[in-house]
């Protein structure tokens, strides 16, 4: 085992300028798919955060004696959400909520520290007690810049006994509590289901991206394994090798995301959901969570290395003569079927669970569906090809399908975000009402949107980037030889383009319409022009993104076809 994990270590370190150059594309690949699986992660254990600060507003009837009397009221103060929180004690020694250190009396009030920064307001001018008997923290609140105040009140005032609420926002009526537990509101419940949904829609691309992160300079490594196979490495030896090559690396990237996470984490604490921006310690899931995370994107790769194997193993010798692999099957397009059958038992009234395991079954689907689609396209290519460039392109897409679908991947699953949350995207009518709270819900919504397509584009545009540039890595040796044969720079260039654009339309197109598809239930949330606008924008990005990110690999290309030495690794 020693003299293995030796010889993989001399083989990654001794792989040359161009070996170097594709490990870091790997490295690359796994910081940027780890940074994004962080904050995806994050997003959940943020909401439940918040939902945890909320409960104590929200009073749980007392089962036996109750102990306190708690009333919520809520209103504007220049645009402004104020949150009064009126207590009366019943009996002594009861814990106080959240955020304070003990329970106002009588005439008492406690404030967040926004809110007593503003007291002087004219309209907040008697509001309240003047005398002030702490301060909620930041256990109590929200989000930072939270308006709360916890005003005491002797158990006979008519606030206590449900009257005293006219002019005032619905909050929660006089309720006698055992305690200051509280249970999650049901804005909070719906911002957890919503965060929930969209971190499927960006989970599973990361988890592609990663995946496919290990699969970087196939070529290369495939045919060192087979030759290494072919003079008497066994089975074993070669897994452990793939295996310990890929999760070097894959670590190093996945501590590299680790660290772009800590530097990225301050600015995302400004966006603001839900009336307010962030604490920095929503952002950080716990320690559990991220070693979870760091200790998990190696093994993906690892097993992704491993998964890809099976031609090395059992056929080192058609590795090595680099043969084209049998043609995939129709039973790849099952998964994707199955999901878009239970798409009409999804919508509103459907538990959360269900939802994101049949959205998330469809996503994992078209990942598996798209490298037959792939192949599919390239023979029709090369029968419909009129010269070089498309026959040369249709040829690629046949002979290595998978290699293909991971440079437009990215795109194509991004397409069905695009799809999903296109149809849903609410209008503008729809966030002026006269509740702020609704109206939260719907503009951030948008914003949500807005966030799951840009981690979902810069996931696509970063993966058809290194993947373009690791395909013109792994056949090198091909572009050289037809090079020294005559065939022009800008016909091996155009084919390359073909080969990303022709599978990225009709993929993209699909992936747009089961986006569709799937959003079909949840329809009545409300469709407009803005939705039509979103799609259109993201078609327009993707296939900028994806021409952009390949025409930066056009120096390589030139590099490795004028090599006058071709020679395999």
């Amino acid at each position: 085992m020693r003299n293995l994990m030796a010889l993989t270590w001399r083989l990654l370190r001794g792989g040359g300028r161009r070996g170097l150059l594709g490990s870091s594309l790997t490295v690359a690949a796994v910081a940027v798919s780890t940074t994004l699986l962080i904050f995806a992660v994050a997003v959940n254990f943020a909401f439940a955060g918040r939902a945890g600060r909320e409960a104590w507003r929200s009073p749980v009837p007392a089962g036996g004696t109750a102990r306190a009397i708690e009333a919520v009221q809520a209103d504007l103060v220049r645009g402004r959400l104020v949150t009064v929180v009126h207590v009366a004690v019943l009996v002594p020694g009861i814990a106080p909520p959240p955020g304070l250190t003990r329970l106002p009396g009588p005439g008492e009030v406690a404030m967040s520290p926004a809110l007593a920064a503003i007291a002087n307001l004219p309209e907040l001018v008697g509001r309240f007690p003047r005398t002030v008997a702490g301060t909620v923290g930041d256990a109590g609140l929200i989000h930072p810049g939270e308006l709360v105040a916890v005003v005491g009140h002797a158990p006979a005032d008519p606030v206590m006994s449900g009257r005293g609420t006219a002019g005032h926002r619905p909050g929660a009526p006089a309720t006698r509590v055992a305690g200051f537990e509280g249970a999650t509101t049901p804005d909070a419940g719906a911002y957890s289901a919503l965060a929930a949904v969209a971190s499927v829609f960006m989970v599973v691309p990361l988890l592609v991206f990663g995946g496919a992160a290990a699969r970087l300079t196939v070529a290369r490594r495939d045919r060192r394994l087979a030759s290494l196979r072919l003079v008497g490495a066994t089975p074993g030896q070669v897994v452990v090798m793939t295996v310990a090559e890929a999760v070097i690396t894959a670590f190093g990237g996945a501590v590299l995301g680790l660290v772009l996470y800590a530097a990225a984490s301050p600015p995302l604490t400004r966006v603001e959901i839900a009336g307010g921006p962030w604490f920095v310690a929503d952002l950080w899931p716990g320690v559990l969570p991220l070693a979870a995370v760091l200790l998990a994107v190696p093994l993906l790769v690892g097993v992704s290395a491993v998964a890809g194997l099976r031609r090395i193993v059992v056929s080192p010798l058609g590795v090595a003569k680099r043969e084209t692999p049998p043609a995939m099957r129709f039973v790849r397009v099952t998964g994707l079927l199955v999901a878009l059958a239970l798409v009409p038992t999804l919508g509103f009234g459907a538990r959360v669970g269900v939802v994101v395991a049949v959205l998330g079954l469809a996503f994992l689907s078209l990942n598996l569906v798209g490298p037959w689609v792939v192949a599919l396209v390239g023979r029709v290519t090369v029968r419909a090809a009129r010269g070089p460039a498309s026959l040369l392109a249709g040829r690629r897409l046949v002979d290595d399908p998978r290699s293909a679908w991971r440079t437009v991947s990215g795109v194509a699953l991004t397409g069905f975000v695009a799809g999903f949350v296109g149809l849903l995207a609410p209008s503008s009518s729809l966030s002026a009402q006269d509740d702020v709270v609704a109206s939260w819900l719907l503009r951030d919504i948008r914003t949500g949107t807005l966030i799951v397509l840009v981690v979902s584009f810069l996931v696509a545009i970063v993966s058809a980037g290194i993947t373009a540039a690791s395909s013109v890595l792994d056949r090198r040796q091909t572009y050289a030889l037809l090079r020294l044969a005559g065939t022009p720079l800008e016909v091996l260039d155009r084919a390359r383009r073909l080969e990303t654009l022709v599978p990225l339309t009709v993929m993209g197109g699909g992936s747009i319409l089961t986006g569709a598809i799937c959003a079909t239930p949840f329809a009545k949330v409300g469709v407009s022009s803005t939705g039509a606008i979103t799609l259109l924008v993201c078609v327009v990005a993707g296939f900028a993104g994806v021409v952009g990110a390949g025409a930066l690999s056009r120096p390589l290309l030139r590099s490795v076809a004028t090599d006058p030495a071709p020679r395999p690794d």
